[in-house]
């Protein structure tokens, strides 16, 4: 197994305990351009996630009325869990592209 299949895998593993360094130093770094591609893509992949933040914000604004009136803000609701089930199906990518890069 080379160098470069371990870094490609290890851009996508870093969803766990890296979140967007690991892939972004590689796909700065690296002269391969293979490499750069997974890089990015892992990179992407990690980005993808965290826009659900200021959706949530932009919910909580829009459902300020809802919050100050004590009714449930199904929007803000709505958009947590969309974002959670986002963020596990991107996790299930990443492992999967992890592991088919090393094989």
């Amino acid at each position: 197994m080379n160098l470069e299949k371990i870094i490609a895998a290890l851009c996508y593993f870093s969803f766990f305990f890296l979140g967007l360094i690991f892939p972004l130093i590689v796909w700065l770094v690296s002269a391969d351009e293979w490499l750069k591609g997974h890089a990015k893509a892992a990179f992407i992949s990690h980005i993808i996630p965290m826009l659900v933040v200021p959706l949530v914000l932009f919910a909580f604004v829009f459902d300020v009325f809802a919050i100050s009136t004590g009714t449930v803000p199904f929007f803000v609701l709505f958009v947590i869990v969309l974002g959670g089930i986002l963020s596990f199906f991107i996790m299930i990518w990443n492992v999967y592209k992890g592991i088919k890069v090393l094989l």
